[in-house]
Protein backbone atom coordinates (compact mmCIF):
# COMPACT_ATOMS: atom_id res chain seq x y z
CA UNK A 1 0.00 0.00 0.00
CA UNK A 2 2.87 2.40 0.72
CA UNK A 3 3.83 2.38 -2.98
CA UNK A 4 0.29 2.75 -4.33
CA UNK A 5 0.63 5.16 -7.30
CA UNK A 6 -3.10 6.03 -7.40
CA UNK A 7 -3.59 7.77 -4.03
CA UNK A 8 -3.61 11.54 -4.63
CA UNK A 9 -4.75 12.64 -1.18
CA UNK A 10 -4.10 15.33 1.42
CA UNK A 11 -2.12 18.27 0.05
CA UNK A 12 -1.02 16.37 -3.07
CA UNK A 13 -3.74 17.79 -5.38
CA UNK A 14 -2.82 21.41 -4.59
CA UNK A 15 0.90 20.83 -5.21
CA UNK A 16 0.03 18.90 -8.39
CA UNK A 17 -2.11 21.75 -9.71
CA UNK A 18 0.06 24.75 -8.79
CA UNK A 19 3.53 23.19 -8.94
CA UNK A 20 3.34 20.76 -11.87
CA UNK A 21 0.38 22.12 -13.83
CA UNK A 22 1.87 25.34 -15.24
CA UNK A 23 5.14 23.69 -16.30
CA UNK A 24 4.44 20.18 -17.56
CA UNK A 25 0.66 19.82 -17.96
CA UNK A 26 -0.63 23.10 -19.42
CA UNK A 27 1.03 22.65 -22.83
CA UNK A 28 0.03 18.99 -23.29
CA UNK A 29 -3.48 19.89 -22.11
CA UNK A 30 -3.79 22.43 -24.92
CA UNK A 31 -2.71 19.81 -27.46
CA UNK A 32 -5.25 17.26 -26.20
CA UNK A 33 -8.06 19.80 -25.96
CA UNK A 34 -7.53 21.10 -29.50
CA UNK A 35 -7.51 17.55 -30.86
CA UNK A 36 -10.70 16.65 -29.00
CA UNK A 37 -12.43 19.84 -30.15
CA UNK A 38 -11.44 19.20 -33.76
CA UNK A 39 -13.83 16.22 -33.81
CA UNK A 40 -16.72 18.49 -32.72
CA UNK A 41 -18.09 16.08 -30.10
CA UNK A 42 -21.42 16.56 -28.36
CA UNK A 43 -20.22 14.53 -25.37
CA UNK A 44 -16.75 14.07 -23.90
CA UNK A 45 -15.79 11.53 -21.23
CA UNK A 46 -12.50 12.42 -19.55
CA UNK A 47 -10.84 9.76 -17.40
CA UNK A 48 -8.08 10.58 -14.92
CA UNK A 49 -9.26 14.20 -15.10
CA UNK A 50 -7.25 15.16 -12.04
CA UNK A 51 -7.50 18.84 -11.11
CA UNK A 52 -9.27 19.82 -14.33
CA UNK A 53 -6.33 21.16 -16.32
CA UNK A 54 -7.52 19.46 -19.52
CA UNK A 55 -11.18 19.75 -18.54
CA UNK A 56 -11.04 23.54 -18.42
CA UNK A 57 -9.43 23.76 -21.84
CA UNK A 58 -11.80 21.26 -23.45
CA UNK A 59 -14.81 23.10 -22.02
CA UNK A 60 -13.55 26.41 -23.41
CA UNK A 61 -13.12 24.98 -26.90
CA UNK A 62 -16.48 23.20 -27.22
CA UNK A 63 -19.92 24.65 -27.95
CA UNK A 64 -22.02 25.49 -24.90
CA UNK A 65 -24.41 22.62 -25.59
CA UNK A 66 -21.64 20.00 -25.42
CA UNK A 67 -21.42 17.97 -22.21
CA UNK A 68 -18.14 17.08 -20.53
CA UNK A 69 -18.07 14.30 -17.93
CA UNK A 70 -14.84 14.38 -15.90
CA UNK A 71 -13.93 11.31 -13.82
CA UNK A 72 -11.08 10.48 -11.48
CA UNK A 73 -10.17 7.92 -8.84
CA UNK A 74 -9.68 10.62 -6.21
CA UNK A 75 -12.39 13.02 -5.05
CA UNK A 76 -9.72 15.43 -3.74
CA UNK A 77 -8.37 15.94 -7.25
CA UNK A 78 -11.82 16.71 -8.67
CA UNK A 79 -12.50 19.11 -5.81
CA UNK A 80 -9.62 21.32 -7.01
CA UNK A 81 -11.18 21.40 -10.48
CA UNK A 82 -14.41 22.92 -9.14
CA UNK A 83 -12.69 26.24 -8.63
CA UNK A 84 -11.91 26.42 -12.34
CA UNK A 85 -15.60 26.52 -13.27
CA UNK A 86 -17.30 29.56 -11.70
CA UNK A 87 -20.87 28.97 -10.67
CA UNK A 88 -23.53 30.49 -12.88
CA UNK A 89 -26.59 31.90 -11.18
CA UNK A 90 -29.88 31.39 -12.99
CA UNK A 91 -33.49 32.14 -12.23
CA UNK A 92 -36.12 29.41 -12.06
CA UNK A 93 -39.84 29.96 -11.47
CA UNK A 94 -41.93 27.98 -9.00
CA UNK A 95 -45.63 27.22 -9.40
CA UNK A 96 -46.50 30.05 -7.03
CA UNK A 97 -44.95 32.50 -9.48
CA UNK A 98 -42.03 33.39 -7.20
CA UNK A 99 -38.68 33.38 -8.90
CA UNK A 100 -36.16 31.15 -7.12
CA UNK A 101 -32.39 31.57 -7.65
CA UNK A 102 -30.28 28.46 -8.14
CA UNK A 103 -26.64 27.75 -8.79
CA UNK A 104 -25.40 25.48 -11.59
CA UNK A 105 -22.22 24.67 -13.42
CA UNK A 106 -23.34 24.28 -17.02
CA UNK A 107 -21.93 21.55 -19.21
CA UNK A 108 -19.65 19.92 -16.60
CA UNK A 109 -20.31 16.73 -14.64
CA UNK A 110 -17.82 15.16 -12.25
CA UNK A 111 -17.69 11.58 -11.08
CA UNK A 112 -15.40 9.68 -8.74
CA UNK A 113 -14.88 6.20 -10.18
CA UNK A 114 -13.51 3.11 -8.39
CA UNK A 115 -10.17 1.59 -9.34
CA UNK A 116 -10.45 -0.91 -12.19
CA UNK A 117 -7.19 -2.73 -12.74
CA UNK A 118 -8.34 -3.89 -16.18
CA UNK A 119 -8.66 -0.27 -17.37
CA UNK A 120 -5.36 0.88 -15.86
CA UNK A 121 -2.94 -1.88 -16.88
CA UNK A 122 0.66 -2.18 -15.84
CA UNK A 123 3.53 -1.62 -18.23
CA UNK A 124 3.71 -4.30 -20.89
CA UNK A 125 0.07 -5.34 -20.50
CA UNK A 126 -2.74 -4.61 -22.90
CA UNK A 127 -6.23 -3.18 -22.58
CA UNK A 128 -8.14 -6.44 -21.95
CA UNK A 129 -11.64 -4.96 -22.05
CA UNK A 130 -10.95 -1.74 -23.86
CA UNK A 131 -11.38 1.83 -22.61
CA UNK A 132 -14.85 2.68 -21.28
CA UNK A 133 -17.20 4.97 -23.17
CA UNK A 134 -15.69 4.52 -26.65
CA UNK A 135 -18.66 4.14 -29.02
CA UNK A 136 -18.87 3.53 -32.73
CA UNK A 137 -17.89 6.76 -34.41
CA UNK A 138 -16.17 7.97 -31.24
CA UNK A 139 -12.53 8.84 -30.61
CA UNK A 140 -10.24 7.80 -27.77
CA UNK A 141 -7.58 10.47 -27.22
CA UNK A 142 -4.74 10.22 -24.73
CA UNK A 143 -1.07 11.04 -24.36
CA UNK A 144 1.92 9.33 -22.74
CA UNK A 145 5.25 10.79 -21.72
CA UNK A 146 8.32 9.71 -23.58
CA UNK A 147 11.18 8.35 -21.46
CA UNK A 148 13.01 10.40 -18.82
CA UNK A 149 15.90 10.77 -21.27
CA UNK A 150 13.59 13.00 -23.34
CA UNK A 151 12.02 14.68 -20.30
CA UNK A 152 14.97 15.80 -18.26
CA UNK A 153 12.88 17.21 -15.41
CA UNK A 154 12.00 13.59 -14.66
CA UNK A 155 15.64 12.56 -14.88
CA UNK A 156 16.52 15.25 -12.32
CA UNK A 157 14.08 13.76 -9.81
CA UNK A 158 15.23 10.18 -10.47
CA UNK A 159 18.87 11.14 -10.00
CA UNK A 160 18.16 12.94 -6.71
CA UNK A 161 16.19 9.97 -5.40
CA UNK A 162 18.92 7.53 -6.32
CA UNK A 163 21.54 9.71 -4.66
CA UNK A 164 19.85 9.19 -1.29
CA UNK A 165 18.29 5.73 -1.75
CA UNK A 166 20.14 3.59 -4.27
CA UNK A 167 19.02 0.30 -2.70
CA UNK A 168 15.27 0.93 -2.51
CA UNK A 169 14.44 4.14 -4.39
CA UNK A 170 10.80 5.27 -4.44
CA UNK A 171 9.34 3.71 -7.61
CA UNK A 172 6.67 6.28 -8.50
CA UNK A 173 8.70 7.95 -11.26
CA UNK A 174 8.63 4.69 -13.23
CA UNK A 175 4.86 5.14 -13.64
CA UNK A 176 4.51 8.33 -15.72
CA UNK A 177 7.51 7.45 -17.90
CA UNK A 178 6.85 3.72 -18.19
CA UNK A 179 4.48 3.66 -21.19
CA UNK A 180 6.67 5.15 -23.90
CA UNK A 181 6.68 2.15 -26.27
CA UNK A 182 4.29 2.76 -29.17
CA UNK A 183 3.95 -0.80 -30.48
CA UNK A 184 2.36 -2.35 -27.35
CA UNK A 185 -0.12 0.53 -27.13
CA UNK A 186 -0.98 0.15 -30.81
CA UNK A 187 -1.50 -3.58 -30.40
CA UNK A 188 -3.71 -3.05 -27.33
CA UNK A 189 -5.91 -0.51 -29.10
CA UNK A 190 -6.39 -2.67 -32.18
CA UNK A 191 -7.11 -5.70 -29.99
CA UNK A 192 -9.70 -3.63 -28.12
CA UNK A 193 -11.64 -3.09 -31.36
CA UNK A 194 -10.46 0.26 -32.66
CA UNK A 195 -10.34 0.58 -36.44
CA UNK A 196 -7.84 3.40 -36.88
CA UNK A 197 -5.06 5.16 -35.03
CA UNK A 198 -2.92 8.28 -35.38
CA UNK A 199 0.16 8.94 -33.27
CA UNK A 200 1.96 12.28 -33.06
CA UNK A 201 5.26 12.99 -31.36
CA UNK A 202 5.10 16.40 -29.69
CA UNK A 203 8.00 18.47 -28.41
CA UNK A 204 7.64 21.72 -26.51
CA UNK A 205 9.14 23.77 -23.72
CA UNK A 206 7.65 23.95 -20.25
CA UNK A 207 8.28 27.43 -18.86
CA UNK A 208 9.57 27.44 -15.26
CA UNK A 209 8.53 30.68 -13.55
CA UNK A 210 9.40 29.46 -10.06
CA UNK A 211 11.96 26.68 -9.49
CA UNK A 212 10.99 26.19 -5.85
CA UNK A 213 7.30 25.80 -6.71
CA UNK A 214 8.11 23.38 -9.52
CA UNK A 215 10.31 21.34 -7.17
CA UNK A 216 7.49 21.30 -4.60
CA UNK A 217 5.17 19.94 -7.27
CA UNK A 218 7.63 17.24 -8.27
CA UNK A 219 8.16 16.07 -4.68
CA UNK A 220 4.83 16.81 -2.99
CA UNK A 221 2.45 16.68 -6.00
CA UNK A 222 2.10 12.91 -6.35
CA UNK A 223 2.16 9.70 -4.25
CA UNK A 224 5.95 10.00 -4.51
CA UNK A 225 5.87 12.01 -1.27
CA UNK A 226 4.30 9.06 0.59
CA UNK A 227 6.93 6.72 -0.82
CA UNK A 228 9.66 9.09 0.35
CA UNK A 229 8.27 9.24 3.88
CA UNK A 230 7.77 5.47 3.98
CA UNK A 231 11.52 5.07 3.42
CA UNK A 232 12.39 7.37 6.32
CA UNK A 233 13.43 10.43 4.33
CA UNK A 234 12.38 14.02 4.88
CA UNK A 235 10.54 15.22 1.73
CA UNK A 236 11.50 18.86 2.24
CA UNK A 237 15.21 17.95 2.16
CA UNK A 238 14.66 16.26 -1.19
CA UNK A 239 12.61 19.23 -2.40
CA UNK A 240 15.55 21.54 -1.79
CA UNK A 241 17.89 19.14 -3.58
CA UNK A 242 15.50 18.89 -6.55
CA UNK A 243 15.13 22.68 -6.72
CA UNK A 244 18.90 23.14 -6.87
CA UNK A 245 19.29 20.43 -9.50
CA UNK A 246 16.56 22.07 -11.58
CA UNK A 247 18.36 25.40 -11.42
CA UNK A 248 21.61 23.73 -12.44
CA UNK A 249 19.92 21.98 -15.36
CA UNK A 250 17.45 24.60 -16.63
CA UNK A 251 18.34 27.87 -14.91
CA UNK A 252 19.77 29.57 -17.98
CA UNK A 253 16.83 28.73 -20.25
CA UNK A 254 14.19 28.88 -17.46
CA UNK A 255 12.31 26.16 -19.29
CA UNK A 256 12.37 22.38 -19.51
CA UNK A 257 12.04 20.38 -22.74
CA UNK A 258 8.95 18.16 -22.84
CA UNK A 259 8.38 15.23 -25.19
CA UNK A 260 5.27 13.07 -25.35
CA UNK A 261 3.14 11.05 -27.76
CA UNK A 262 -0.51 11.82 -28.49
CA UNK A 263 -2.78 8.96 -29.58
CA UNK A 264 -6.09 9.36 -31.39
CA UNK A 265 -7.90 6.05 -31.93
CA UNK A 266 -11.37 5.66 -33.38
CA UNK A 267 -14.10 3.16 -34.09
CA UNK A 268 -15.86 3.25 -37.43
Amino acid sequence: MRDDPTRFLGSIPEHYDTGLGPVIFAGPADVAARLAASHRPSRVLETAAGTGIVTRRVRDMLPAESVVVATDLNAAMLEISRGKFPRRRERHFSRCGCDRPSVRRRGIRRRVVPVRRDVFPRQGQGLPRGPPGARAGGHYIFSVWDTVDHNRFGRVVVDVLRSVSDVDPPPFMTVPFGYAAIDPIKASLLAAGFDGLRVELVRMQGVIDDFDRFASGLVFGSPLVDQIRARGFEPDDLRRAVAQSLRDEFGEAESAPLQFMVFDAWRA
